[in-house]
């Protein structure tokens, strides 16, 4: 099975893991980050808030590339209707650790896909429920220690060390690690931006 690339695709995202998700299947991608003030957004409505992020990232890159498609993604993590970003201070980490701590919350990630030549754009968002195990404070002081949640919405990361604290999760991982590959594959094919040809 070959993945065939018809279309030159931009990433709007300077993180590892979601250029990793998609290289991982083939994708050859061109990394161009968005350059946006994320907290400018306050929609407080976790899908909507999400979503708005993911298209003004990706419009964002999509200026400078207006003959190509545009990927772009933004994710959350709500607890009790907080929707918690990424942590600014070993303080805000542990902080949001703790709100996590033996319970369930969600993970949203919204991505978008963007092309000014043709003026086609598509939206979508997808949610995954994760549940933490009971965390010790010597296990959250240890954790932060680490330094691997100052990058990560939520201050966790599944597909790192932070894997320990998950103790089950419903819809899909990839969704937690930064992007929904499934949807997004369907959606790329749907605008025959891939194909997969034996």
């Amino acid at each position: 099975m070959k993945l065939i690339k018809a279309e030159k695709l931009i990433l709007a995202s300077k993180s590892p893991r979601r250029k990793k998700l998609l290289e991982q299947i083939g994708i050859k991608i061109e990394i161009s980050p968005s350059n946006i003030n994320e907290k400018a957004v306050s929609i407080k409505n976790p899908e909507e808030h999400v979503k708005e992020l993911s298209f003004l990232k990706t419009k964002n890159t999509a200026l400078s590339y207006p003959e190509s498609w545009v990927l772009g993604a933004d994710t959350i993590v709500v607890v009790q209707d907080q929707i918690l970003g990424k942590p600014q201070s070993k303080t805000d980490a542990i902080a949001m650790l703790n709100k996590l701590n033996h319970c369930e919350h969600s993970v949203y990630t919204a991505f978008c896909v963007i092309n000014q030549k043709t003026n086609s754009m598509v939206v979508k968002s997808v949610e995954t429920k994760v549940y933490f195990k009971y965390l010790t404070d010597q296990e959250i002081q240890w954790y932060v220690g680490t330094g691997e949640p100052f990058d990560k919405a939520g201050a966790y990361g599944i597909q790192g060390i932070g894997a320990f604290l998950v103790k089950q999760i419903s819809g899909s991982y990839s969704n937690v690690v930064g992007l929904p590959v499934c949807e997004v594959v369907e959606t790329l094919m749907s605008l025959n931006i891939i194909q997969f040809k034996d």
